[in-house]
């Protein structure tokens, strides 16, 4: 073929190109602006894609940012520092910055944090040309989108080639119980609280439920934790779930474990309303009443069914290792996917939907690998790699090695006597099998660990480095020296 032959041939490919790019209004649709949909929308445009994320008015950055990671955290924040929890190690357990918090004086400090968030997300977008629709979505098809404006008026379609689904996911409700925000309210609904209780009851002691339990328990709130599980966190290493345990019980709160609520009922005319009957037959009562026994993919308001795609019974979209619905183009991300269902990874499954979609190398091929997991209870926990039951169970020899912080120069200065890091490792090449951190800066501090696990490391490294002193990265030395020792014959 000579070369204008083949001139001709390359303008007709071109041309189909165009014709089929211009087929949709769109390369690829996300539903969701939290951090996955954030994620797959701007890898898209980072590409020369045409991309558009959808997310409700007045919710620009999701769950993440209005209801749940970033508020929750900041909330924390906004305790610790009031309350002086950090200091009573030095000052006694009476001291607090603020004699009279007010919810009021929490939620300022969340809001100054949400609204800061918000504007950062949208830049990005505009800074990528990720075009932001503020509006509801609703599948009318497999490639085609209805949005409906917050006013309720002006409705219009779009298309896209590719659609991520990052809707994020909603505290579950049993219809039984009567709701109101804020005598019997779920982790949605703390943002809207207009009184701090002086008693709370929390109902489920999963990772939110707790870290709610152990927030209010820093203000002085009796607090009440039930749940039907025995241990507190049982996924987590031994050790930590008992220190967890031990500390939780020194805060005056009660733990009603192995017990499971029959009904929930409100009051009249008394100082403590709400009423929660037990299975067994214990009667509980106080102000108010954290419901929370997990949460369900916000899947119910888009209509996916009528774009064939498949969920589950807590509204979640199973996927495969591409992020794939069964719809093969239709891709879901983040917690509606559920498992691990953290901020920090749903990151990096939009950036390798988008990657996929687009027909780029997928770095996450079978899923995210190594990661850490944050729980930002009161003390903060950190974890990565297995624990002692899960390399017990499949028959892995390990051994340990232990650093108390009040053995830990910088644990002293901060006043922190109850945390605590643990490292599992091999007893055959002293390789780190895993890492667990109870304490300030557990969050922090676990990335070290991560680090020297994806690179295959040996706990000699900790031994033989130099740390700043003092700092709490000190405890991995002396976590390792304690590991070594265990190892002498």
């Amino acid at each position: 073929m000579d070369s204008k032959a083949e001139a001709v041939v390359k303008a007709a490919g071109k041309s189909t190109k165009a014709a089929k790019k211009s087929d949709f209004d769109y390369d690829l649709v996300v539903i969701g602006s939290g951090p996955s949909g954030q994620r797959a929308a701007i890898q898209a445009a980072k590409i020369g894609k045409r991309a558009a994320v959808v997310e409700r008015s007045r919710a620009v950055g999701g769950v993440c940012v209005n209801t749940g990671t970033i508020p929750s955290k900041t909330f924390r924040e906004a305790v610790l520092h009031l309350s002086g929890f950090r200091e009573r190690g030095i000052y006694g357990s009476s001291y607090r910055v603020k004699q009279d918090i007010s919810i009021d004086d929490l939620l300022y400090r969340v809001q100054q944090v949400v609204r800061s968030e918000i504007d950062v997300i949208r830049n990005q977008m505009t800074r990528n040309r990720v075009e932001l629709i503020e509006s509801t979505a609703r599948f009318v098809d497999p490639h085609t989108i209805e949005l409906q404006s917050a006013t309720g008026h002006g409705r219009r379609q779009i298309t896209a080639d590719k659609i991520v689904i990052a809707c994020g996911t909603e505290a579950a409700r049993d219809s039984h119980i009567p709701f109101d925000g804020q005598r019997i309210f779920t982790s949605d609904d703390v943002l809207g609280l207009e009184f701090l209780p002086r008693s709370l009851i929390v109902v489920g002691a999963g990772v939110i439920g707790v870290e709610y339990a152990t927030m209010f328990a820093a203000l002085g709130v009796r607090v009440t934790i039930i749940d039907k599980r025995p241990v507190l966190l049982p996924f987590l290493d031994h050790e930590i779930s008992a220190a967890l345990t031990y500390v939780v019980q020194q805060s005056n709160v009660t733990m009603r474990l192995g017990e499971e609520v029959a009904e929930i009922h409100m009051l009249e005319g008394v100082s403590k309303p709400v009423e929660v009957r037990l299975k067994s037959g214990k009667v509980l009562h106080a102000e108010a009443a954290l419901y929370s026994i997990g949460r369900v993919g916000a899947t119910a308001r888009l209509d996916i069914d009528k774009a064939g795609v498949q969920k589950d019974d807590r509204e979640r979209i199973p996927v495969n290792a591409h992020f794939q619905s069964n719809v093969e183009h239709i891709y879901a991300v983040g917690d509606v996917i559920g498992f691990p269902s953290l901020a920090s990874t749903s990151y990096e499954q939009g950036r390798a939907a988008s990657r996929h979609a687009f027909g780029l190398r997928d770095e996450h091929e079978g899923g995210i690998g190594l990661f850490p997991y944050g729980i930002y209870t009161v003390p903060e926990i950190s974890t990565i790699g297995k624990n002692e039951d899960e390399l017990t169970a499949a028959g892995i020899p390990y051994e340990i090695g232990k650093a108390n912080y009040r053995e830990i120069s910088r644990g002293q200065i901060i006043g922190d006597r109850t945390g605590m890091l643990k490292i599992i490792f091999s007893p055959d090449d002293k390789k780190l099998l895993g890492v667990h951190i109870m304490g300030e800066g557990a969050s922090e501090l676990i990335h070290i660990g991560q680090t020297l696990m994806a690179h295959n490391g040996t706990i000699d490294y900790f031994a033989d480095a130099v740390f700043n002193f003092p700092t709490l990265a000190e405890c991995y030395k002396t976590a390792a020296l304690d590991g070594l020792n265990r190892l002498a014959i």
